[in-house]
């Protein structure tokens, strides 16, 4: 049993940590979601490359670029979460957590929780309005509010690099995450879902203004794109516009003209 193994282990027995039990059960200890994880990301993802996991919650894509010979900085604001990142990479210098939100500015936010499934807590309270009513989304109650840090992805990059790829998942702070780079990356993917789809159309129109030329999309947890070919940003929102709201959510990765 790996060091890794044993904090997980750990944290499935503590009845303080029960509202991760089922993201910790559902990501970690499956080999075949590992393998199609890593099979995603080794198109963006090289030995020995920076990445900033935008996002963590219980840190299974930080396992993947791990896999992959990446080093990660981890960025996420719940207490719960990032303390189950620090445990199960705890000693492993190469992933570096960051307590706060990634937005426009640094300061501090307010962030939304719900604490019965926190893999949806946001700092945006337009996505828990969104969320209100919609199919799909009846039985989710954001029950508390937290003040929390926040930095920028430019931020970062000025303190720990430039990384080869970002993953940002923050349930519709993806807009606001965007808004605070100021440079092409060699790639990125941000998720969408189709309660906002206006975040994702301003997502895309901040990408194609810094140089993302090329885009794709996986939907779900399928962990496969969509496309053949990578497709224009004009092409990707249309896509995304006729999705059905039944599609719920995915990722779309983003190439940039350096990438």
């Amino acid at each position: 049993m790996t060091i890794g193994e044993a904090a997980i282990r750990s944290l499935r027995a503590d009845p303080a940590a029960a509202a991760i039990h089922r993201s910790l059960d559902f990501y970690y200890g499956d080999p075949g979601h590992d393998a199609a994880l890593d099979a995603l990301y080794r198109a963006f993802v090289r030995p020995g490359d920076l990445v900033f996991d935008v996002g963590s919650h219980v840190g299974d894509r930080i396992g993947s670029f791990r896999r992959l010979g990446a080093r990660v900085v981890a960025v996420e604001p719940q207490p719960l979460c990032i303390r189950a990142v620090r445990a199960i990479y705890a000693g492993d210098d190469d992933v570096i957590p960051v307590e706060a939100v990634c937005g426009t500015e640094p300061g501090t936010v307010t962030f939304y929780v719900n604490s019965g499934n926190p893999t949806v807590s946001t700092a945006s309270p337009d996505f828990v309005k969104a969320a209100d009513g919609a199919g799909g989304w009846q039985d989710q109650v954001w029950d508390s509010q937290i003040d929390v840090p926040s930095t920028t992805l430019d931020a970062l990059i000025d303190r720990y690099g430039v990384p080869a790829f970002v993953k940002v998942d923050v349930e519709g702070y993806e807009d606001a995450v965007l808004a605070g780079l100021s440079r092409a990356l060699p790639a990125l993917s941000f998720e969408f879902t189709t309660i906002e789809l206006a975040v994702a159309g301003r997502c895309l129109d901040r990408l194609e203004t810094l140089g993302f030329d090329r885009f794709n999309v996986a939907l779900g947890e399928s962990m496969a794109m969509t496309f053949g070919t990578w497709v224009t940003a004009a092409e990707m929102a249309a896509h995304l516009g006729s999705l059905p709201h039944e599609a719920n959510s995915g990722d779309v990765y983003c190439r940039s003209r350096n990438g």
